[in-house]
This record gives C-alpha cells, structure tokens and sequence, in this order.
C-alpha cells in the first residue's frame, strides 16, 4: 500500500515514462474509486461528468453556468475519492475552472491539497461560437500549470488536452498540432478525445511527441486495450462511460417496476456480503 502523496506521484509518473500501456478507469465517487481497486487496477482517474451525475447535476460542459459544479464543489469530491484509496489518482480537473493561466494554476494546486498525483486541462472554453481557447491562450495556461507542478516539488503528471475532434472541427492535423505545443508548454502526456479507431490512434502516436491517452467506452468502437498498447497508446481512460452504464441500468430497472411491475433486473446483483468486504477493506 502506498501512503504518501510523493510515492502515489513517483509511481505515477513512472507510469507515463516507462514502456508499456495502462489502464486507467474512472470513477465518480468512494464506492466506485473501490470497487475498481478492488478489481485489481493500479490507479483510477476520477470523471467530472460522473461527479456531477452522483450529485443529480448535469455536465458541466454541456451546461448552464448556474447548474455546473464549482471548482470547491469539484475538488471537494476529487478528495474524497483520493483519500478512500491509495493507489494513484488522476484528477479531471476539465477547462481548469477559469479562463486566466492563474486560475488554472490555482486549480492545479489545489488538485495537489487534495490528493490527485496527475489532471487533465482541456483548452474547451465551453463557448459554442468560439468552442477551443485560443493557441496562445491554451499554451500559457498550461505553462502556469508547469510553473505551479515545478514549484511543488511533486512529480504531478499534467494531461494537456485538446478537444479539437470533439469541438465541431475534427481537424486532425490541427489537434496533433495543439498537442505538440502543448508538450512543449509542459505537459507530461497528451489527450486527443474523439479518437478511437485504429487508423487514427496510430497516426496520432507517431506524430504527436509525448507519451497519449486514449478515452474508451464513449462509442461502441471494437479496439481493445491489447491492440491500443501494440499502437503504442501509453494510457487507457474510459471516462464518465463506466458511470453512464451504471445509470442506464437504473432507468431500465426503473422502468420495468413502473411499467411492468416485475423484478427481473434483481437477478443480476453483488451480494451484501461481498459490497461489505469490499467497502470495509483498506485500499
């Protein structure tokens, strides 16, 4: 068991800077942070989306200013899941939670306070008419970031990632552009979400310069983690996906109650006393 937040981080970031690929699933809260553990996974990464959905809030991306979750409410929550496992946790700290470089770098440190060892900041500035921030913009951003990691003395892996496929351009040339300078900007490794087929992760592993993450799960794509690390993809997430399954699976339960009044959904459940031995166990 590794206890102190320097040994999660060292081991972290030896992740990123070895050979081979991992997986790294995310989760959303205490229960799913140890139910994957328990699995046997070596490190987690939280999901915003499946944050806010365990608090009955939307996404934030895809939301209204006032319904999102704030950066306490955000770190708040980041916390709880770091501090019910030891393992690594990488935080989905999203855009950052402000526009400015400082409030990135803000963001970043109090990531750290609360016990994440690596984080994703996203250039999408939530703006439909102007859906990426600017190169420049993004650029300094993570540079405050670097600035802030640096200063800590802990290893903390920051994820620059561009959502340049997801923004409405699916401009591929423009994404591993994005994703070069932002390793040049400091970041550790470097996250395309939107691609997932082989063709692409391939080209994206010989062009862009730094070890990249691959998000799983967000569409029915056949690729497996095996043929993913023979890419030479270093990190497997799967994002809010694992929590969605889980909420798809209520709404079916909850509509075969209310409209057939049957109870079949109840034949595929974990026993009480296995969710006990595992919520009781240290991880």
């Amino acid at each position: 068991m590794i206890n102190s937040l320097k040994e999660r981080a060292e081991k972290f970031y030896s992740m990123h800077t070895t050979e081979g690929c991992f997986l790294m699933p995310n989760a959303w809260d205490i229960g799913s942070a140890k139910m994957l553990v328990a699995a046997g996974f070596e490190t987690i990464g939280t999901t915003s989306a499946g944050i806010a959905f365990s608090l009955g809030r939307p996404d934030n991306v895809f939301c209204s200013e006032d319904a999102r979750l704030n950066r306490d409410e955000m770190i708040a929550e980041i916390s709880l899941i770091t501090h019910s496992v030891s393992v690594p946790v990488n935080a989905d700290l999203e855009a950052g939670f402000g526009t400015e470089p400082e409030d990135v770098s803000q963001t970043i440190k109090f990531a750290m306070q609360a016990g994440a060892v690596g984080g994703n900041i996203e250039d999408y500035s939530g703006n439909p008419s102007s859906p990426l921030y600017s190169l420049e913009l993004s650029i300094e951003r993570l540079k405050a970031a670097r600035r802030e990691i640096d200063s800590s003395g802990v290893p903390f892996v920051l994820i620059g990632r561009t959502d340049e496929m997801n923004a409405g351009h699916s401009n591929l040339n423009h994404a591993i552009k994005r994703a070069n300078l932002y390793r040049e900007a400091g970041a550790d490794c470097l996250f395309v979400p939107g691609v997932s087929d082989r063709t692409t992760v391939a080209t994206l592993v010989k062009e862009i310069s730094g070890p990249i993450n691959v998000v799983m799960g967000l569409s029915g794509s056949d690729v497996s983690f095996k043929e993913l690390a023979g890419l030479g993809v270093r990190r497997v997430s799967i994002g809010g996906s694992l929590a969605r399954s889980i909420y798809y699976n209520i709404r079916q339960a909850a509509e075969e109650m209310y409209n057939r009044g049957t109870f079949t959904y109840a034949s595929n459940q974990i026993p009480q006393n296995e969710l006990n031995e595992i919520f009781e166990r240290k991880f």
